[in-house]
């Protein structure tokens, strides 16, 4: 399963689902499957979304059992 920090970056910065669905051309329905872990983002729309988050992809995406979902 694909885990992610979508939500917390989002909070960080202050957007809502929707301004940040806004930026990267998506739905805030798109952005709540994601960062449930329901929906797995294109190549393309997790490179949106690290930009628009000010961070890279690796940082804002991983597989469950990396060793950053270890700790």
């Amino acid at each position: 399963m694909l885990k992610n920090r979508v939500k917390e970056l989002r909070a960080r910065y202050g957007f809502t689902q929707s301004d940040l669905g806004k930026q990267v051309d998506v739905t805030r329905q798109t952005i709540a499957f994601i960062e449930k872990g329901e929906f797995s983002p294109s190549i393309t729309l997790a490179l949106k979304l690290a930009k628009a988050l000010q961070t890279n992809v690796d940082e804002l995406f991983w597989l469950e059992g990396d060793e950053r979902d270890e700790k």
